[in-house]
């Protein structure tokens, strides 16, 4: 009983299972046509906005396509308009340039037509040149190249008086110029400059106390005076002139040191050899301590630091000697500062040339014991302490025995004259002066044309007198240099000498 409860519980739970399937199959059915008519009523909603879309987008493509259409059929017009008036102005050119290109045609055919008459003219005129060269030539009885030669000649003639009148002119005024600015430097050097003349002395006088003094001096038998003599190598002359001996010698350091050593015995008056040898012992070394002092002041006062002490040394023995009366220190001190005021005027190295002037006779105080100019050997003695090259050259050339290599060597040259030839500066003896004088007069007359000539003022000028027939202007001025070279390379002179050449013609006739 219980089994069939069981199966029949079983069948109606099935049938409801079974039921229960078809009712949700159903209403499954049921949903899914609903969803498939919303999907097709929204297809179908889309199609249609799709439609009216693609409707929207052709009839603005339309449009777009007609504006672009309508712009280029109105660009196309615009550019056949241009193109039409291009045309129309390449035809109005061309019809220019075939109208210009006639003109031409006709021009040229002028042209042509004139130059055929200038071609018969031409020849016209060379038929009448010929037949005029050949009546002249008739006429002159002379050929053409002798008649060019003539002209040549005389267009020769012309020129180099023409050339000498422009050197003539070109050289006064160059000279007017540098006579006025080396006249304004010069004066305003000498202007600034203060110095002192002096005298050249040979001999040294000592005054006595009384002439019984001079036999002391000379001593028993003369042995004080030969020991004296001995050992200061000086002359000392001992004559009538009353409380005064005189000591004498060329050079002027043992000259100083005598001096000095005689005055020191007569205050002293213990005279005798040990003594005489003793106080000239003392003499020299006074002397060189002077020496190096001198020196040391001439580099100082100029203004020339550095220098070697052997330059020093020699610089300061210049204290001593002199040349034509002049004293060299003095003057090598008075060219330095010249030298330099030029240098400052002119614009070049003022120490070089103050170097160059204060050096430049260094030579001097050594030039009675080694052999050579005293240019010479100052350029050796700077070359050997290490000078500059320039104040070398300045050295050597300042007698123009090198070449001048630069423009402080000039200066140098120039401060060394103006020293030695300002007034009071230098005396000269009679035998030197009618010396020059005579040198000066016979390069004048070596030289061809030279009639006459005449060293006037003092040897400074010498003025020429030539033949007029044998020197022309030309002539005379390269002559007046000629000369004035001559003189430079073979003399030695303070200051410049003058040439001047004179051609004169004179005619003379007498009325009867």
């Amino acid at each position: 009983m219980e089994t069939g409860s069981i199966v029949v519980a079983l069948i109606a739970l099935a049938i409801g299972f079974a039921i229960g399937a078809g009712v949700l199959y159903y209403l499954d059915h049921q949903r899914a046509n609903g969803r498939l008519k919303l999907a097709e009523q929204e297809a179908q909603s889309l199609q249609q906005q799709a439609q009216i879309q693609a409707q929207e987008v052709q009839r603005r493509a339309s449009e777009q396509s007609k504006q672009v259409v309508d712009e280029a059929n109105e660009s196309a017009l615009r550019r056949r308009r241009d193109l039409d008036r291009e045309d129309e102005r390449m035809q109005r050119r061309r019809e220019d340039l075939d109208n210009r290109f006639e003109r031409m045609e006709q021009r040229e055919q002028a042209l042509n037509k004139r130059q055929s008459r200038l071609d018969k003219q031409q020849l016209d005129l060379t038929k009448l040149e010929e037949e005029r060269a050949i009546e002249l030539q008739r006429i002159a009885q002379m050929t053409t190249d002798e008649a060019k030669a003539e002209l040549m000649q005389l267009a020769e003639q012309e020129a180099r008086n023409d050339v000498a009148r422009i050197i003539r002119q070109v050289e006064a005024e160059a000279k007017e110029e540098a006579e006025n600015r080396a006249r304004e430097v010069i004066s305003m050097t000498v202007q600034r400059l203060a110095s002192e003349h002096v005298a050249e002395i040979a001999v040294s006088v000592i005054n006595l106390p009384s002439d019984e003094m001079k036999g002391r001096i000379i001593g028993r038998n003369g042995r004080n005076i030969r020991a004296f003599e001995m050992a200061a190598g000086v002359d000392v002359i001992v004559d009538d002139t009353p409380e005064a001996i005189t000591i004498s010698s060329f050079d002027p350091i043992r000259r100083e040191v005598a001096k000095r050593s005689m005055g020191k015995l007569v205050v002293d008056g213990r005279i005798h050899p040990a003594r005489i040898e003793k106080l000239i012992e003392d003499s020299r070394a006074e002397v060189d301590a002077i020496i190096r002092q001198e020196g040391e002041r001439a580099a100082y006062e100029v203004g020339v630091p550095g220098l070697h002490p052997e330059i020093i040394k020699l610089l300061g023995r210049l204290k001593f000697r002199s040349s034509y009366g002049q004293n060299m220190h003095a003057h090598a001190i008075e060219s330095a500062q010249i030298a330099g005021m030029i240098a400052a005027e002119l614009g070049a190295d003022v120490m070089i040339a103050k170097a160059g002037g204060l050096l430049h006779d260094i030579g001097k105080a050594i030039d009675h014991e080694v052999e050579g100019t005293h240019a010479q050997i100052g350029a050796e003695i700077a070359k050997r302490y290490g000078l500059h090259p320039r104040v070398v050259n300045a050295i050597a050339s300042h007698h123009h025995e090198v070449e001048q290599e630069y423009v402080e060597s000039y200066i140098v040259e120039a401060a060394d004259a103006i020293s030695g030839a300002r007034p009071g500066a230098r005396r000269e003896s009679l035998e030197s002066y009618v010396r020059r004088v005579r040198t000066l007069e016979e390069i004048a007359n070596s030289f061809d044309g030279v009639e006459q000539s005449y060293a006037l003022q003092a040897g400074r000028e010498v003025r020429i007198i030539v033949r007029p027939d044998v020197v022309d202007d030309l002539k005379a001025l390269q002559l007046s240099r000629d000369i004035a070279r001559k003189i430079e390379e073979s003399m030695q002179y303070p200051g410049q000498i003058k040439v001047q050449v004179i051609r004169e013609t004179r005619a003379v006739e007498f009325a009867r």
